[in-house]
């Protein structure tokens, strides 16, 4: 189950996840620091922060009852990233072209929440690789374990693998911020 603090002094719950040593500080492997700080792109990024305390909160409460996120998180998110991957291709003009997803979905804003450099894009490859991830900002603000984080970027994951399904690509994901790694790798391949 995944706990967040105000449930553990309410209940007494216990977390599961990271000891936490002397002092309350939390040993973590995590590093998510933003380095851009412009007023507008922190705005976006709390919108993004938002989303994702959803998610954790709604996989929390479901834990609650006994249903545990791996069994239905993936496949809502999927869908979600489905819907959102045919709305990106119509706007791109309805190919399957992953310029055409990155004009729609990696603009010069996205690029600048998420601290982006693009290493390739062409019509069956896109190479992006994120420096900065406002989801896992949003769970290490709530508390999450490393192991908790791992588990809600999986799910949230599910959705660009959705996007990627929809222009008749793949997703790979060699590193991770939410794995401890420096950067997300993120690779949309043709199939």
């Amino acid at each position: 189950m995944i706990y967040c603090k105000a449930d553990k002094e309410r209940t007494g719950a216990r977390r599961i996840g990271r000891a936490r040593p002397k002092g309350g500080q939390t040993m973590s492997a995590i590093h998510n620091e933003a380095k851009i700080r412009f007023p507008l792109i922190v705005a976006i990024r709390e919108q993004l922060e938002h989303r994702a305390l959803w998610m954790y909160l709604l996989c929390d409460e479901a834990a609650k009852k006994g249903l545990p996120s791996d069994s239905y998180a993936p496949d809502a998110i999927r869908r979600c990233g489905l819907y959102q991957g045919e709305k990106l291709r119509e706007k791109a003009g309805g190919g399957s072209s992953l310029k055409g997803l990155k004009k729609t979905l990696f603009s010069k804003f996205a690029q600048w929440v998420f601290e982006m450099d693009i290493l390739r894009c062409d019509d069956d490859h896109l190479d992006i690789d994120f420096h900065y991830c406002p989801l896992v900002k949003a769970w290490q603000k709530q508390g999450c374990s490393d192991e908790e984080i791992r588990r809600l970027c999986d799910h949230a994951m599910c959705g660009d693998r959705g996007i990627a399904e929809s222009f008749g690509c793949r997703l790979e994901l060699p590193a991770a911020i939410a794995r401890g790694d420096d950067v997300c790798r993120i690779r949309f391949v043709r199939k």
